[in-house]
């Protein structure tokens, strides 16, 4: 498994990791889910920012269980901020399950505090 959060988040998105035109959307897409998980209390303390491929999901977090829902939950909230989908049931879907995750990572966080 790809440990680069970009490598990893592009992989998924479909883009091969050696085409960087998008790098810049996507790293701001995943900053700004970072941004999210950080007001929800999941995460480093001081949050964290991808700016290249150098950061890894490690630097997120050591804990397996949060980094399995995490990984998720960036995806596809990238995802759904770069290539939405074009059915209004989609995003709908898309978005309620993105409620989901952010909730059960904030009982996470509370609960393993």
């Amino acid at each position: 498994m790809e440990s680069s959060i970009l490598k990893s988040t592009k992989k998924v998105l479909g883009l091969a990791e050696d085409y960087v035109a998008f790098d810049p959307d996507v790293t701001m897409h995943i900053n700004a889910a970072f941004s999210i998980l950080h007001q929800l209390g999941v995460g480093p303390t001081d949050g964290l920012t991808v700016e290249d491929e150098s950061k890894s999901w490690a630097d997120f977090s050591t804990n397996a269980a949060v980094l399995n829902l995490v990984k998720t939950y960036v995806y596809l909230k990238v995802r759904s901020l770069f290539d939405p989908p074009t059915m209004s049931y989609l995003v709908t879907a898309v978005d309620n399950q993105l409620k989901e995750y952010e909730w059960r990572l904030q009982v996470m966080a509370e609960t393993t505090v």
